[in-house]
């Protein structure tokens, strides 16, 4: 029988707010935001050794913040215009092992990720003019060509929405509650989350189960106000999901 078990089991000190997978080197980076004081941090974490490369990682501009993308080691931030606009601003790269500050540059702004790095564009500049950067440097390397800088896709898994109702496990003791519940199945394993209604209200639970046991159990969210969206993701037989908002897990399947 498998054993499952957490080798990532991080508490954060605010919402982690996004996820971000390097596919290149399987690192994970979390954004954190801690609203009371206005604060966002950045952590990195090894999806093969479990090992927290650095935690609470904040910028110079200390809320307005986000992540762009992680791509070959180097985790990509951009600020905002303002309080106000959703609009991003500069590019800020940081070195995904150490949390040091590699280069900036704050004319860019980030489109998007190819499978050959960041595209970017001078914000100051009309039309947009889209460019390959060097992650590394963020150096200029040419134009952006689409036929060949095409988008760079993570290989991660995400939970099917299935009718609850269609569901029957004898392994589940709760009733599902709503009408549906997430499902994968990923190594001979059966992964479920579903929300139920329990005597402390209404609660977010996930099953791992190799054929007729459950090897791994968790009560995900509690005393929550209403159906939460996916609650977990598999990446490379990494089962990863967020614990009552502040908290990191992960198991390898």
């Amino acid at each position: 029988m498998k054993v499952v078990l957490p080798f990532i089991d991080h508490q954060f000190n605010g919402i982690i707010w996004r996820l971000e997978i390097d596919g290149l080197t399987d690192t994970l980076f979390a954004e954190v935001r801690n609203s009371e004081e206005r604060i966002v941090s950045f952590s990195s974490v090894d999806l093969t050794t479990g090992k927290l490369n650095f935690s609470n990682l904040a910028t110079d501009e200390r809320w307005l913040t986000g992540i762009e993308c992680a791509y070959n080691g180097i985790l990509l931030l951009h600020h905002y215009q303002s309080d106000n606009s959703p609009v991003h601003k500069g590019v800020i790269a940081i070195d995904g092992q150490t949390g040091t500050t590699i280069w900036s540059n704050y004319t860019y702004a980030f489109d998007h990720l190819s499978v050959n790095g960041p595209i970017v564009y001078n914000s100051q500049l009309q039309p947009k003019k889209l460019v390959l950067a060097d992650i590394k440097t963020g150096t200029v390397i040419r134009n952006h060509e689409p036929a060949i800088d095409t988008e760079a896709i993570i290989p991660i898994i995400f939970p099917s929405l299935i009718p609850a109702s269609g569901y029957k496990d004898p392994l589940l003791k709760i009733e599902p509650f709503g009408n549906s519940l997430y499902y994968v199945e990923v190594n001979n394993l059966r992964i479920v989350s579903l929300h139920a209604q329990t005597a402390n209200g209404l609660e977010q639970h996930l099953y791992v189960m190799d054929g007729a046991k459950v090897v791994f159990e968790d009560i995900m969210n509690t005393d929550i106000q209403k159906l939460q969206p996916e609650a977990f993701i598999v990446y490379k037989n990494c089962l990863i999901y967020i614990k009552n908002k502040f908290e990191l897990k992960a198991l390898n399947l």
